[in-house]
């Protein structure tokens, strides 16, 4: 048997988050922790932790985005690094093992579920993609 190769994929973590919370610029914040916990995480051998800045969401709490090759990106929000590490940890595998993106919804992670904050499209959109 063959093993398919998957595209490498990306999750960007937001990390000038602060979660809405008054924190001093020098601080350690929110986003920070959680880009910092998902490094150490066993995630997929081509998955790639990247930080970034903002998203825009932040009153959403925590972000992250996953992309990669021709998949569909997402962006997520409303994530706590404290207790959410391991959310993202599956919800990056099974977006990782999705060769289009594509998680079926009542496989996703339920935080994902509830807390989706954009579906981009990929950069190479078929043309049928919206039929």
């Amino acid at each position: 048997m063959t093993e398919t190769t998957l595209e490498p994929v990306e999750l960007l973590v937001c990390t000038t988050c602060k979660m809405g919370r008054a924190i001093e610029d020098d601080a350690l914040r929110p986003g920070n922790l959680l880009y910092e916990a998902m490094l150490k995480e066993d995630l997929p051998a081509h998955v790639t932790v990247r930080p970034t800045q903002c998203f825009t969401n932040c009153q959403g709490g925590c972000n992250i985005m996953m992309r990669g090759g021709n998949r569909y990106a997402y962006v997520y929000g409303n994530l706590d690094p404290e207790t959410q590490v391991e959310i993202v940890t599956d919800g990056v595998t099974r977006y990782y093992n999705a060769a289009d993106g594509f998680v079926p919804w009542r496989e996703r992670p339920e935080h994902f579920r509830k807390n989706c904050v954009a579906r981009i499209p990929p950069l190479n959109l078929p043309e049928d993609a919206a039929k």
